[in-house]
């Protein structure tokens, strides 16, 4: 841009500063941003999401001998879609955080409505 004669040279001063790898701000939007402040948004709206979810499961599911409570996905699945269609990723963002444990990496459909998700 600095070759760009319709280039406008006070826009390259007002430029951030790009961030490094290793840098705490790198790969973050700047603080006080909309953007900011939109994935904060966001991210509480999946942490309320994956609350939902668990509180689904306890009150459908069933105790088992380890006292933890299970259900299979069909009926997670049955249940839970009529309040997201998102059922898929947020279990997969309950398990991240340690919250639910089932077997596989991804849960599908019809196919695996056989499988156990147990509420940790």
């Amino acid at each position: 841009q600095r070759k760009n004669p319709f280039s406008n040279g006070n826009r390259l001063a007002s430029k951030p500063v790009h961030t490094h790898r290793g840098d705490p701000t790198y790969g973050r939007p700047p603080e006080g941003s909309q953007t900011e402040q939109r994935g904060k948004d966001a991210h509480s709206h999946v942490g309320k999401e994956v609350e939902e979810l668990c509180l689904i499961i306890r009150s459908t599911g069933e105790v088992g001998e380890d006292g933890h409570v299970s259900v299979t996905f069909g009926q997670l699945f049955e249940t839970y879609v009529t309040i997201s269609n998102k059922v898929v990723g947020i279990l997969l963002r309950a398990r991240k955080h340690g919250l639910v444990h089932f077997e596989g990496e991804m849960l599908w459909q019809g196919k695996d409505d056989d499988v156990i998700i147990t509420l940790l």
